[in-house]
């Protein structure tokens, strides 16, 4: 039988190495712990997204038709993997990744239009899909100038239908000579012709401006204006738009009255120009104190000749009735009726006084029944 030894009892300076040793193997313990916990988030961080999506812990797309409203813009040359990039920046959907697989899935694969689309936030893929093939959600850029309208009030009306900041507008017709304007014209105006336009999601200022110049241009040619005849066609075209009535033969009338007064030496004494040089581009009513102030050099009461340059952008009917005034003696116009138009044109003073007289009376009684075309 064998004995079992007793083992002598430790000295202090071995329960003190001891103690050291478990010390010394519990940190390296708690270090290797701490590097794979680091470790791994910096994995996850990197990867768990990913590893998510492949388990199916989440999902990468959105459900239903989405809410509110967004605008979404495809230019050309952006292919499958751009759109899909573009609608997740915009939170429409909510990866790329997902839109673009159902891309690869449809058969045959989708032909997207360059334009800009209304959308939704949040949309499942294949609602946005759906969206995109709708030739209704494509907004069409399109930006209609009227007959007479001012530049600054034709640029605006661009700046907000195309979103291009209306500062891009200033900087684009800062330099008309890019534009090939005479250096007559003391601005844009008069060179934008008025007309409906479709522009392209990629358009800038500058080639907003350029194509109603050119359409201007074009205008012009068709018309047969002489090189160097522009200002003053285009002068004189835009006060008889913004003189005229709603009455298309009037027009060649009332540029033989400013012709003849041309002519003759005598004022134009058109308060469209007094109320252009004023910075009020949607009236033509004017007061004595404005018709006085000659410092206005669009006062053509208190300056002589044509205004220094077109105080509107004219149409055709306009150009057409400053190259080919109508044949009369006429030095005096003047509406009667408001609202139909109806325009009395006369040779004398007299008789002018007499048709002022009727528009009195009309302003009276359109003014009792509670009419604001006086104002």
């Amino acid at each position: 039988m064998n004995a079992r030894k007793n083992k002598a009892p430790k000295t202090p300076e071995q329960r003190a190495r001891t103690k050291k040793r478990v010390i010394i193997s519990l940190s390296v313990v708690v270090v290797l712990l701490g590097g794979l916990v680091a470790g791994g988030a910096y994995l996850w961080s990197q990867f768990g997204e990913g590893i998510s999506k492949a388990m199916g812990w989440v999902d990468d797309d959105y459900e239903g038709n989405g809410h509110g409203n967004v605008l979404i813009t495809i230019t050309s040359g952006q292919n499958g993997a751009d759109v899909a990039d573009t609608l997740a920046a915009a939170d429409v959907v909510k990866t790329a990744d997902a839109f673009y697989a159902l891309l690869l899935k449809q058969d045959p694969e989708p032909d997207f239009q360059v334009g800009t689309y209304q959308m939704k936030s949040q949309m499942s893929s294949k609602a946005a899909l759906k969206a995109l093939q709708d030739p209704a959600n494509r907004k069409e850029l399109t930006v209609t100038i009227p007959e007479g309208m001012a530049a600054t009030d034709a640029l605006d009306r661009a700046s907000e239908v195309l979103g291009i900041p209306k500062a891009d507008f200033d900087k684009a017709i800062a330099d008309l000579s890019v534009y090939g304007i005479p250096k007559e014209f003391p601005s844009i105006e008069g060179f934008l012709f008025p007309a409906t336009y479709t522009f392209e999601p990629e358009d800038t200022a500058q080639t907003v401006v350029q194509t109603m110049v050119d359409r201007m241009k074009q205008a012009l040619a068709e018309h047969g204006v002489p090189a160097g005849e522009e200002w003053r066609v285009l002068t004189l075209a835009s006060v008889v738009q913004r003189e005229a009535g709603s009455n298309l033969e009037d027009f060649p009338k009332i540029a033989r009255v400013f012709q003849n007064r041309l002519d003759q030496g005598m004022l134009l004494q058109s308060d469209a120009t007094v109320a252009y040089g004023t910075g009020n581009t949607h009236t033509v009513w004017t007061t004595d104190e404005e018709r006085a102030d000659a410092s206005n050099k669009y006062n053509t009461y208190a300056n002589p000749g044509l205004p220094i340059g077109p105080i509107g952008n004219p149409g055709d009917v306009a150009i057409e009735a400053a190259l080919h005034p109508a044949e009369g003696s006429w030095l005096y116009f003047v509406p009667i009726d408001l609202e139909t138009g109806e325009t009395v044109f006369s040779t004398t003073k007299e008789e002018h006084d007499a048709a002022v007289a009727k528009l009195g009376e009309w302003c009276t009684a359109h003014k009792a029944a509670g009419g604001t075309r006086c104002d």
